[in-house]
């Protein structure tokens, strides 16, 4: 990978940017000097998040959009490409839907891939032609260590985070030829509202602040993937070269089933 995206080449645009790691990462990067267009759908939080960002070194807009209307997504790129080309994007959006036993692959199941992969799949749609235009632009793909391999208690989620992980290997490469840079970001725990309900153990659960900043420097630093924490990444990766009954049982014992 040759380019990154500076403050000076576009403006930022984040999804999923009005709570958890989507909000505090348009805040870091707002810090850093980028403008920020931030979407999600609560256009409140956003108005809220854009008066924070106030005193900062640069400066965030808010854009709200629902990233699994294909459509409208596509038009709110468009909009913002008029005011200021889109330099890097930060592909965010994410959430995990839960169904019951007896519904298991039901509603929570589809809408968990709605979002987590056909939502990146569309804010990927409308950047493409512009920043092929201009020969560079940054994709960073929000995944995570759930995506490595199968886990309790994420029957939905580690499946459409191994697709979302999967789809930026084979974005990169389409678009590398275009000068443009993808990349994914793997995620372990991180104190959020999508954590906040969880009733089993997290390791090395990070605060929000500190995550925001190990991706953005990441996105500085370059590399196909950014990883946080180190240690639970790379626990998990180790795991899953593990023959199955070995990781059955690691796991089982690691999450006290």
């Amino acid at each position: 990978m040759t380019y990154r995206a500076s403050p000076g080449d576009g403006c930022a645009w984040v999804t999923g940017a009005s709570s958890g790691i989507g909000r505090a990462v348009a805040l870091e990067l707002a810090r850093r000097g980028y403008q920020v267009f931030a979407t999600a759908r609560r256009a409140a939080e956003l108005e809220t998040l854009a008066a924070q960002a106030k005193a900062l070194a640069g400066s965030i807009v808010a854009a709200p959009g629902d990233v699994v209307d294909r459509d409208a997504l596509a038009a709110l790129v468009s909009d913002i490409e008029t005011k200021r080309p889109i330099a890097l994007a930060v592909l965010n959006a994410g959430g995990a839907f839960r169904d019951s036993f007896e519904e298991f692959g039901g509603d929570g199941f589809q809408r968990t891939f709605a979002l987590n992969v056909q939502g990146v799949a569309n804010g990927i749609h409308p950047l493409l032609t512009p920043m092929r235009a201009r020969n560079r632009g940054q994709i960073a793909i929000v995944g995570s260590v759930a995506g490595y391999g199968g886990l309790p208690n994420a029957y939905a989620y580690a499946p459409s985070k191994a697709a979302a992980i999967s789809l930026a290997v084979g974005l990169r490469f389409l678009v590398e030829r275009f000068n443009i840079t993808v990349q994914v970001v793997n995620p372990g725990y991180i104190r959020t509202p999508l954590t906040d309900g969880n009733a089993y153990p997290m390791p090395f659960l990070m605060e929000v602040d500190a995550a925001a900043r190990r991706l953005c420097d990441g996105l500085t630093r370059g590399g196909f993937e950014i990883r946080f924490p180190r240690r639970l990444a790379w626990f998990l990766r180790a795991l899953n070269l593990l023959p199955y009954p070995a990781y059955f049982w690691l796991i089982k014992r690691a999450s006290g089933r």
